[in-house]
């Protein structure tokens, strides 16, 4: 019976990056991208307003940058499977951030970044699997 179960494992770690770097995308996808898309002077309307954000709770503009950034390519990568462990590192990293600062007096409100926290971290110390560009390209 392990054995089956053995057997599965490169398709537990593919669904967690998807399910991982689709939650990612959608996270971060208003923090990217203007509402109404890119046209005219508003190309990074949505950045500037998230960054604005950022320095409300006390930390400088740029770790917005990165971290709205650090979501949506990472998310991608992870679907993917490209740079894995440092996108999975790097977003644990960015929800640990999110977590102490953010959410972190309400519980209910922890419970979403608290458990793709937890699924970043996962990917980072397992890495992509073998189903993955990583894998390919042998990087893993």
């Amino acid at each position: 019976m392990a054995r089956f179960f053995d057997r599965l494992q490169p398709f537990a770690l593919l669904i967690l990056r998807i399910v991982l770097g689709c939650a990612l995308v959608s996270a971060s996808y208003t923090k990217i991208i203007p509402h109404g898309g890119f046209h005219g002077n508003n190309t990074f309307a949505a950045i500037e307003h998230w960054n604005a954000y950022v320095l409300t709770l006390g930390m400088p503009a740029w770790l917005g940058t990165i971290a709205a950034l650090g979501e949506f390519l990472g998310g991608f990568c992870l679907l993917a499977g490209l740079f894995t462990r440092f996108f999975g590192g790097l977003n644990t990293l960015i929800l640990i951030v999110a977590i102490a600062k953010v959410t972190f007096p309400s519980y209910g409100a922890s419970k979403y970044p608290l458990t793709c926290m937890a699924l970043s971290f996962i990917v980072m110390a397992f890495g992509a699997g073998p189903i993955s560009l990583d894998s390919r390209l042998g990087w893993e």
